[in-house]
């Protein structure tokens, strides 16, 4: 089996790239959150693997009562939401997510 790797160069490091990384995704969290709604941060603490090594766990609340159509709103309770547990060990990250 033949393997071709390709590398693009970018005009930033990897630990630039890391934050500017980290940066977007709280941005996107505060951009999404209105009127009550959107992301909350329950946890975010430092976090060691065996396996992976140094990292970031984070737990946040998203909620989701505005996104729902009308039918559906009915239905659900007034506060609906989706927990996501991550596990950040850059590049690699772990996701795991349960509704409550």
């Amino acid at each position: 089996m033949l393997l071709k790797e390709y590398r693009i160069c970018m005009p930033l490091t990897v630990e630039e790239y890391r934050v500017g990384q980290l940066y977007m995704i709280s941005k996107h969290s505060h951009e999404q959150s209105d009127r009550g709604e959107g992301v909350e941060v329950v946890q975010n603490e430092p976090y060691e693997d065996p396996a992976h090594g140094q990292g970031q766990f984070t737990e946040k609340r998203v909620y989701l009562n505005s996104k729902l159509p009308t039918w559906a709103r009915a239905v659900v309770p007034k506060i609906f939401y989706v927990t996501e547990k991550a596990w950040n060990y850059y590049p690699y990250t772990i996701t795991g997510e349960h509704t409550e």
